[in-house]
């Protein structure tokens, strides 16, 4: 069995910051967690370029749509209470949405809704980059909505909209602001110290800035996208993502939470497997990846898993638990013009194939 022994975490350590270096990447954090309970959390490069702040265990990072993660345990939480109904029109707990009645709570959930993603709506980028500290309402950001792709239920389209509605859902049945029930039910039980709900919470700790670049070279300049506060990239777009894309957190949390959700207790094993079995039903609809109630089930390297990525300007990650090895992985970066699930795979693969004995065994690429 895979453990994280000290040559398991120097070949991790070493390859990290090749990797880190290879993609030009400013600041990276990651943290494996292995079926024996060990842990490794490996960090390299910078949190602040202009400060040079390095990256540290506990500096958080945005990890934009993996906040998807979040809401989706939250809505079936609230299923599981008799509050929603996961075949119920959203309208019937929020009559004045406009959104078309028939959309349910699953299809918001699967993003079988057809409804538009609002971040594509004409102008959306030059208002929250002109104003990057402007605090945004769901109200504003549904306002960049688009007429539908389709009629719920006959075509999936991803849509961060489907995610800021089902926030709205939350906090109408839940009577409680979306990031005081995430903090009720699973930022304190879970133990989850260094993850918070963006522009809402005060932050847990350092957290890394984001930086765009205007090309794919490795030796550019990194452009800080920071608005002067602590919520990353910036203000604007993290709010105006609410549900969707709100959370800030730590690869050693992110690890924590994927194995609580996905192999724990974070919610009822029926839940669980009604998030996973719904994959069957968009199958038939051909998704861009395979998708249930806010979870991607992929293949890395052979392994099933389970998980989801994010992104936003300035930010990339993706956490995937495998449930046939019952090890979850987390890679965050402050960059977005680099795909961070190459390096992730390539992260498992040094941890399920060194061995205690032959740090640089051929095998490992």
């Amino acid at each position: 069995m895979a453990s994280a022994t000290p040559m398991v975490r120097a070949a991790l350590d070493a390859r990290l910051g090749r990797l880190r270096s290879k993609y030009g990447i400013p600041g990276i954090s990651a943290a494996i967690r292995f079926a024996d309970g060990s842990t490794w959390q490996g960090t390299a490069g910078l949190a602040d370029v202009a400060a040079r702040r390095a990256v540290t265990p506990d500096t958080a990072f945005s990890i934009a749509s993996v906040s998807k993660t979040f809401t989706a345990a939250l809505i079936l939480a609230l299923i599981e209470d008799g509050r929603l109904g996961l075949d119920m029109p959203a309208t019937s707990y929020l009559p004045t949405l406009p959104i078309d009645p028939a959309i349910t709570v699953r299809q918001l959930l699967d993003h079988t809704s057809g409804l538009r993603d609002f971040y594509y709506g004409p102008g959306v980028d030059r208002a929250l980059l002109s104003k990057p500290a402007r605090v945004w309402t769901a109200a504003r950001s549904l306002s960049y909505l688009r007429k539908p792709f389709a009629k719920p239920g006959v075509s999936w389209h991803y849509s961060n909209t489907n995610y800021l509605v089902l926030g709205m859902l939350a906090e109408a049945v839940g009577g409680a602001p979306v990031a005081d029930q995430l903090r009720e039910r699973f930022f304190g039980p879970l133990g989850l110290d260094h993850t918070w709900y963006q522009a809402v919470d005060t932050p847990a700790g350092p957290v890394a800035h984001a930086y765009r670049f205007t090309g794919m070279g490795t030796s550019l300049p990194a452009i800080d996208l920071s608005d002067g506060t602590k919520v990353v990239p910036f203000t604007s777009v993290v709010t105006s993502a609410g549900a969707a894309g709100s959370i800030a957190t730590t690869a050693g949390d992110l690890v924590r939470w994927a194995a609580a959700l996905y192999g724990g207790d974070a919610l009822t094993p029926a839940s669980r497997d009604a998030m996973v079995a719904d994959t069957a039903r968009t199958a038939m609809l051909q998704p861009t990846v395979p998708y249930g109630l806010g979870v991607q089930a992929v293949q890395v390297g052979g392994h099933r898993t389970l998980g989801h990525s994010g992104r936003f300007l300035g930010t990339r990650a993706v956490v995937r638990w495998l449930p046939d090895d019952g090890v979850a992985i987390a890679v965050l970066t402050n960059q977005s013009r680099r795909d961070v699930n190459p390096i992730l795979a390539d992260l498992l693969t040094v941890a399920l194939q060194a061995q205690p004995d032959c740090l640089t065994c051929p095998s490992i690429p």
